[in-house]
């Protein structure tokens, strides 16, 4: 393990020690007397210093031998941040495994597509995660499936289908070696029943969480007919597999509640993994607000929204045609506008949600619907409207892809090559779709109009690109902290 990832034995002894919630989920404790790994937080009696082995992930301490705890629940932490310390190949390996990649178990397919070979695929991420690609890919379906088993009330037949197991055998086996009891078992151990009206799921976050300001930005550009923000939750139309639903979001008791409606149980885990990158639940917030508090106008936007995110996009092609609609024209403008993309080419979904009369009822649109849409009869101008049939021709045609196949500077190569995409497009969209947290749209107006009172004319991109400098590898987090105050309101 390199320096990047080298555990810091005495910090995480004294945040074992005293239970520091600000650890959880940045490391786990192997006990070696008990063969258990536990949170940092377990409220079990803490065991001999010389008894404990630090981990930076689950799935190392589950490669090395140690079981997931039953009292703390590692599955219940906060996720480890994807890319904290990590290199660029295994922040898109990650990212490609979250999005199911490895559910065939071909570590040589992945490795095909980052570009590398499967040998040196496997040295980086013993190197920097502490585990290997596969072990990654079981911890999170073996989480994954136990929090099925605690929070919902699914057959074990559907949760090992959701999970990825293949089978209950296999199911049944994995968890009998893992926590020496039957799913069954596990299930009648628990401490409440759940309602089988609706597929609800907890997702954890690590606090302090900005959740009334990701609202605020959501609701802002929320697509008529396929968005909706409404009394504290989140509703979007989304489409997994060849199954069409409306996933539903809200924050209760410190983490946040997705109930899936309409969607197949075997795409439920790529509906939670998609949720969890929309809502940036992962990132690593005490590093972020340790480099962004060193500038001392961000620090002061730090303490008004401690809990700053990025929001993710659900499909980074439609993220793309919105962010070319709102080039040169306001926000509420570009989501007029799309609004009408959505009601003249999206699917009309049959979801009915209890309670609720305005839910989404519309997918929105994909590449092959717009490559040759007449864009120009909604009021888009034409120049706009070309930019949006060519971004959807290169989709088609694989040209253009926004998954982690390909790197952030291939990706932003390719975007700008296409006519009426600029930088600014090309870093918003690596922003939030492919969630690079430093990427960063310098000539953006709200971000330069934000220090027009620190200086006598306003910054050129040029200068503001040299100011961020310092607020690397997070400055997509510093974008969305000015764009969230009153100096720079944009985005």
């Amino acid at each position: 393990m390199d320096s990047a990832t080298t555990i810091n034995s005495d910090v995480y002894e004294r945040a074992r020690l005293s239970r520091d919630a600000r650890f959880d989920g940045r490391f786990y404790v192997g006990v070696k007397t008990t063969g258990i790994y536990c949170r940092p937080i377990c409220p079990a009696n803490l065991p001999k210093s010389q008894n404990v082995t630090f981990y930076p992930t689950a799935a190392a301490a589950s490669e090395a031998g140690f079981r997931p705890c039953l009292r703390c629940r590692p599955e219940c932490a906060p996720g480890t941040p994807a890319w904290a310390g990590t290199s660029t190949t295994v922040q898109r390996g990650l990212r490609l495994i979250a999005d199911g990649a490895l559910e065939d178990g071909n570590v040589e397919r992945l490795a095909d597509r980052l570009g590398v070979t499967s040998r040196h695929l496997r040295r980086l991420f013993t190197r920097h995660v502490g585990a290997s690609p596969l072990a990654v890919a079981h911890t999170q379906r073996l989480q994954f499936a136990k929090r099925l088993i605690d929070q919902t009330s699914l057959t074990m037949q559907d949760i090992s289908v959701a999970a990825g197991f293949g089978s209950v055998r296999r199911f049944n086996d994995t968890f009998r070696k893992t926590y020496g009891r039957t799913p069954r078992e596990l299930r009648r151990g628990r401490d409440a029943e759940f309602s089988t009206a609706a597929l609800t799921v907890q997702l954890p976050y690590r606090r302090p969480y900005g959740w009334t300001e990701l609202l605020t930005f959501f609701a802002g550009r929320a697509t008529p007919g396929v968005e909706l923000v409404s009394n504290g939750r989140y509703l979007r139309t989304v489409r997994i597999g060849d199954r069409a639903g409306v996933i539903d979001v809200q924050d209760v008791d410190g983490a946040l509640s997705l109930t899936a409606h309409g969607i197949a149980t075997d795409t439920l885990f790529a509906a939670v993994q998609r949720t969890r990158s929309l809502f940036d639940l992962d990132a690593p917030i005490d590093d972020i607000a340790a480099v962004l508090s060193r500038d001392e106008r961000l620090r002061a936007w730090m303490k008004s929204n401690p809990g700053i995110r990025v929001p993710g996009a659900w499909d980074g092609f439609e993220l793309c045609v919105r962010a070319v609609l709102g080039q040169q024209v306001s926000v509420k403008a570009a989501t007029t506008f799309a609004g009408r993309i959505a009601e003249r080419y999206g699917e009309p979904i049959g979801v009915a949600i209890e309670g609720l009369d305005d839910a989404p009822t519309r997918l929105f649109p994909g590449p092959q619907q717009l490559s040759r849409a007449r864009l120009e009869s909604l009021g888009i101008i034409r120049s706009r409207a070309q930019t949006i049939r060519d971004i959807a021709k290169a989709v088609s045609s694989g040209e253009l892809c926004f998954g982690a196949e390909r790197s952030t500077e291939e990706f932003r190569s390719t975007l700008t090559s296409i006519k009426g995409v600029g930088d600014w497009t090309a870093e918003y969209v690596a922003m939030r779709a492919l969630k690079n947290p430093d990427a960063f749209p310098a000539s953006d107006l709200g971000l330069l109009r934000a220090f027009d009172d620190e200086h006598d004319r306003r910054l050129r991109p040029a200068e503001l690109g040299a100011r961020a400098q310092a607020w690397r590898p997070w400055r997509a987090y510093a974008a969305l902290l000015i764009w969230g105050s009153d100096n720079g309101a944009g985005g």
